[in-house]
């Protein structure tokens, strides 16, 4: 079987400096907010080009704290509302609906999967205060009409970077296109730790001091509670082995590349939509994402041929009960999308065997 993902052979190889990483925090005796997450902080803020990177639980405390922030600094009020992709993965929505905002869908182009510019301004109230684009798969959103429309409407932009680590246009990186962004280490993300972790980027020193202290129980100073805070921190140890992969993470990006390269010119069958690329370094390749129209039979037919698929995502938030309450809305493009998606292997470890296999079975489809 070719795996969708084989995640043991992915780390497998920075086994030795995962043992260094494990020693040197065992050997520390310091197991939160220690040296590790302050320098892969530094190390990561670096990287993306931006002037503060946050450590923080996971992906999707990170935008549930940058909404926080914001929110305390007098920037949101409950009931405000925040323009973010009506085909997402739930996350971008669940973090805007923690904080007692509005989430506004606006359909995504059919092409790129990313929300779509030419949409934006027309769901634009007097209630409308962010805009959060997520750059799906791995694909830079169109961040110049983006941006030209939060100027021009006064909004704050706060970026879904879950899928999106490294991918960069005219040099500015994924997390330094809008006020503030949300980044998720989950174990299968390009830049994954090994459990849980996300971080915050972001060019304001104020909101990041807000941050910082929100993701320790509200206290800028221990036993100093400013606010009424939560605990979302990265820890010591999943910081360490995050400092490992970041300095593999252009490497692996450019294996990705070759990999969707490849399928890019090698699937030739008219059932199969294959993705749509706006900029080659604008797209980091997550996942590589396909559509068809019966995809439960191209689904079967893969697996038949030892070849294993994952859905990104089958059900739209709009149609999931815990937004029962839009259940009844239509989103046709949303609805297109996840009916029809299919992601096919890639990662840094396959094999040019497993490339040339999946291209085979698909064009024989």
């Amino acid at each position: 079987m070719i795996k969708f993902l084989d995640l043991h052979k992915l780390n497998d190889k920075y086994r030795a400096d995962f043992d260094k990483a494990f020693k040197r925090v065992l050997d520390s005796g310091w197991y939160i907010l220690g040296k590790e997450v302050s320098d892969f902080e530094t190390e990561f803020a670096k990287y993306c080009g931006c002037k503060h990177a946050i450590g923080v639980a996971n992906g999707l405390d990170a935008l549930i704290l940058i909404i926080r922030a914001y929110k305390e600094l007098g920037y949101f009020n409950d009931g405000d509302e925040i323009l973010v992709p009506a085909n997402t993965y739930i996350a971008s929505i669940l973090a805007i609906s923690a904080n007692n905002l509005v989430p506004i869908l606006i359909e995504p182009d059919i092409f790129t999967y990313n929300i779509d510019p030419k949409l934006i301004s027309e769901k634009i109230t007097s209630k409308t205060k962010a805009i959060l684009p997520v750059h799906l798969y791995g694909q830079l959103c169109n961040m110049s009409e983006v941006v030209a429309i939060a100027k021009k409407h006064n909004l704050i932009i706060i970026e879904d970077c879950a899928q999106s680590h490294g991918a960069s246009f005219n040099g500015t990186k994924a997390g330094n296109f809008g006020d503030a962004a949300g980044f998720s280490f989950y174990p299968g993300k390009n830049l994954g730790a090994l459990g849980d972790a996300g971080a915050i980027t972001t060019n304001n020193d104020e909101l990041a001091t807000v941050i910082r202290a929100l993701l320790n129980y509200g206290s800028e100073v221990k036993y100093k509670n400013h606010y009424k805070g939560t605990n979302s921190r990265l820890d010591e140890l999943q910081a360490a082995l995050l400092g490992v992969k970041l300095k593999a993470l252009d490497d692996e990006t450019s294996v990705r590349r070759s990999v969707a390269n490849r399928y890019l010119k090698g699937i030739n069958n008219s059932k199969v939509i294959l993705p749509t690329v706006a900029n080659e370094y604008g797209h980091v390749w997550h996942l590589f994402v396909v559509r068809v129209e019966d995809r439960s039979e191209f689904q079967r037919y893969l697996t038949d041929n030892n070849i294993q698929t994952v859905i990104h995502y089958p059900i739209p938030p709009h149609k999931q009960h815990a937004y029962k309450e839009w259940n009844h809305l239509s989103y046709p493009i949303s609805e297109k999308i996840h009916n029809e998606v299919l992601s096919l292997p890639l990662s840094p470890v396959m094999t040019d065997d497993e490339v040339k296999k999946v291209i085979e079975v698909i064009n024989a489809y």
